[in-house]
């Protein structure tokens, strides 16, 4: 059975730091590009970064850019996303996905509030 489970969102002022985590089963992370893709309340969802399969490039959404890095971990078969100098918009609710197989994760809330 294939699996993404997200955890690591909580509650954290603005300035704050938060690592988030997504362990995989069922296949390997390694290879696929991953996702982290976000949802505010009201709004649509938003990519913020992929990490690519084979080179691991990765990519950022302009709002993220310098302040979030996207890594993995294949022997864990985790993925990661290290949030830092979080704002006030960066309230949402966060999921890991593999859109190629169409396989996401429930998410995990992350408010920053102060």
């Amino acid at each position: 059975e294939v699996q993404l489970v997200e955890s690591g969102g909580g509650l954290v002022q603005p300035g704050g730091s938060l690592r988030l985590s997504c362990a995989a089963s069922g296949f390997s992370i390694g290879s696929y590009d991953m996702y982290w893709v976000r949802q505010a309340l009201g709004k649509g969802p938003e990519w913020v970064s992929i990490i690519s399969s084979g080179e691991y490039s990765t990519y950022y959404a302009d709002s993220v850019k310098g302040r979030f890095t996207i890594s993995r971990d294949n022997a864990k078969n985790t993925l990661y996303l290290q949030m830092n100098s979080l704002k006030l918009e960066d309230t949402a609710v966060y999921y890991c996905a593999t859109p190629s197989l169409d396989y996401w994760g429930q998410g995990t809330q992350v408010t920053v509030s102060s």
